[in-house]
């Protein structure tokens, strides 16, 4: 949002992320984000805009959530490892009147990740808390990253971009 030049407030709550496994993989991030967007709801004020977003990884149509542990964060990586793989950010935009929602994919190759180079990510890094197991902005990123198709930001899980143009119109 500093990139935007937009004052904003950063709050949390827990939200369950949950969905219904019926949902296509471009219309699971935009549901979480819609459910984090609903437990603010009775808080918003009349001039107030709530902007929540949540990012999946997809890998040969499987969503990767965040991992259970390190094994779990291991086998993600190199799963992902020399392949390609989507980032679908879903984001939802609220006010006290209105909601609108929309998704960003980018698709993400990695090069050919090393054992010890996973190991080494996991362990300074710690990425258990991100879809995938990686953080674009870390140092896996830098090193592990082959190409990208669309938008960087959309990766590291706020598709700014696109989130500009929606708030123009919104």
């Amino acid at each position: 949002m500093r990139l935007l030049d937009i004052d904003f407030v950063v709050k949390t709550k827990d939200v369950e992320e949950e969905y219904p496994p019926t949902l296509s993989k471009n219309e699971v991030p935009v549901y979480l984000a819609g459910l984090k967007s609903k437990a603010f709801q009775q808080e918003l004020k009349a001039h107030d805009l709530l902007i929540t977003a949540d990012t999946i990884v997809c890998f040969e149509d499987k969503i990767l959530g965040k991992p259970a542990d390190y094994q779990d964060a291991y086998h993600m990586l190199q799963r992902l490892s020399g392949k390609m793989h989507q980032v679908i950010t879903g984001v939802c935009l609220s006010s006290a009147a209105r909601t609108v929602a929309f998704h960003s994919l980018t698709h993400v190759e990695f090069n050919l990740l090393y054992p010890d180079e996973i190991e080494y990510y996991l362990e300074k890094y710690a990425p258990f808390d991100k879809a995938g197991a990686y953080g674009i902005q870390e140092w896996i990123g830098a090193i592990g990253i082959k190409r990208i198709e669309g938008s960087f930001y959309n990766v590291m899980g706020l598709p700014v971009q696109k989130l500009y143009d929606k708030l123009r119109a919104f």
